[in-house]
């Protein structure tokens, strides 16, 4: 899996980071094609199917950002492997779930398990490796992980026309067993730090973020004058009001406010939002309306982003070299503007459906500017940031991005206009194209030519927030 340019125990490394991280990746996407499938057998229509992937994001969102803190206070393949463990059983509950509310109930423990394995599975790169190596490492990573993004909606789409639905969520049993084995492994000094784990926070977060989406989602249902969204739409931004005042006064904060002080960390993850923001949209209503709309096979509309895939394992590894090399800027510049290319040419979608002509050459083109964007844009951002808080920083990167899904999915209804037909789809395509110029352009404004222009991070605000200090 890894190169023969890392050294043995660099390449165990990273073979137990993209598995790791395979997993959660994978389940995040594979699920999409499976959508119309779920609200068949179980119901409740559009409504089901944003709830069945946002409640997912919620429990990852909000608790990668403990998770991250817990990586850092007890060590990284400890928490992997409780992780892996809770994210296998929870699979399997989701699979057996026979109504709406237990799978929903089932993917956010999915969503708590996933959320201790991402960060703890990129800290392990980031701490272990430095420089060249690191932005040769991380490109592998995200070649491969995004390539589970991509990948999962085809693989969704096979289980569920020649199996069920229910057998999508169990694809996570093998790689979960194999990177448990490779885990035993992986000889490293790791002790408890002894950093306090703020768990106030962490409810703050969940709960916070939970409220909004569920005004967001529902509100197409009740309206905004209801109580029953207006009243935990307030509750849920105050909440999460009152997580961002305890980060700035706490001495062991799960999100350190100190880290945005460093530039290319700030920009990197207000770049990330965007563009995450950006990717969960298209992948949605490409899985679905390819489905409901264009009237293709589960399968048929898992392969339709093939192209992606195949662009993101050739070309990723090299662009995280080249960052290395000649600095992230022009790729988080250029990757974007790319991308929105490609979202604007799925406008060719028309009620006389061709996929060959209407849909191919815009996955071409946007997965051109993905394999540009992602390991640039990774390791700009942890790159900025000293290892002794790796862990911290790429749980605050992964929970800035999948906040971006979360939020654009609960606003689905709002921005397809109600209906995912082929206007809603239109809708879509603008929104994303938007949203990775914004990407871009802040990329452009933000991140410096050179990482060697980073100044040095900022510390914690107490020593008790810094590992290293402890």
């Amino acid at each position: 899996m890894a190169s023969s340019r890392f050294a043995p125990l660099q390449r165990l490394v990273i073979s137990v980071a993209v598995l790791a991280s395979f997993v959660t990746f994978l389940d995040g996407t594979v699920v999409t094609v499976a959508l119309p499938a779920i609200s068949r057998e179980l119901g409740g229509g559009i409504t089901t199917q944003q709830w069945v992937v946002d409640a997912y994001l919620i429990t990852l969102s909000a608790l990668i950002l403990l998770a991250g803190s817990l990586s850092d206070a007890y060590g990284r393949v400890l928490v992997m492997r409780v992780g892996l463990i809770a994210f296998g059983v929870a699979s399997i509950a989701v699979a057996a779930a026979p109504d709406p509310l237990v799978l929903i109930i089932a993917r956010a423990a999915q969503g708590a398990a996933g959320a201790l394995l991402v960060p703890s599975s990129l800290a392990l790169i980031t701490a272990t490796m430095r420089s060249d190596v690191q932005s040769r490492a991380i490109g592998v990573w995200t070649a491969f992980t995004t390539a589970a993004q991509l990948v999962g909606p085809l693989l969704g789409g096979l289980f569920v026309d020649f199996l069920s639905w229910r057998f999508v969520f169990l694809i996570n049993v093998l790689p979960i067993g194999v990177t448990l084995l490779l885990l035993a492994r992986l000889k490293l000094n790791e002790k408890p730090s002894g950093v306090r784990v703020d768990w106030v926070s962490g409810i703050l977060c969940a709960v916070g973020l939970g409220a909004v989406v569920f005004a967001l989602i529902e509100q197409p249902n009740l309206g905004w004058g209801s109580p029953a969204i207006w009243l935990p739409g307030v509750i849920g931004a105050v909440l999460f009001a009152l997580f961002l005042v305890r980060q700035q006064r706490s001495a062991a904060p799960l999100m350190p406010l100190s880290l945005f002080r460093v530039r290319d960390f700030a920009w990197g993850n207000l770049a990330t939002l965007f563009v995450y923001a950006a990717l969960s949209l298209n992948g949605f209503v490409i899985g679905v309306y390819l489905q409901q709309g264009a009237g293709l096979s589960a399968t048929a509309a898992g392969l339709a982003s093939l192209p992606m895939t195949i662009l993101m394992i050739l070309v990723s590894s090299r662009a995280g070299s080249w960052a290395g090399r000649f600095g992230p800027r022009i790729f988080m510049t250029v990757g974007p503007l790319v991308m929105a290319v490609g979202a604007v040419m799925l406008l060719l979608v028309a009620e006389d459906f061709d996929y060959w002509w209407q849909v191919l050459p815009a996955m071409i083109v946007m997965g051109l500017g993905l394999s540009l964007t992602v390991a640039p844009l990774t390791s700009a951002i942890l790159g900025a940031i000293d290892e002794s808080r790796s862990g911290i920083a790429s749980a605050v990167n992964n929970a800035v991005s999948r906040v971006a899904g979360l939020l654009v999915v609960a606003m689905l209804t709002t921005i397809i206009g109600g209906t995912l037909d082929l206007g809603g789809f239109h809708n879509a395509a603008w929104v994303t194209a938007a949203l990775l110029v914004l990407g871009g352009v802040v990329s452009w404004i933000g991140i410096r030519r050179n990482p060697a222009e980073e100044p040095a991070p900022a510390e914690g605000p107490a020593p008790a927030a810094d590992p290293a200090q402890g």
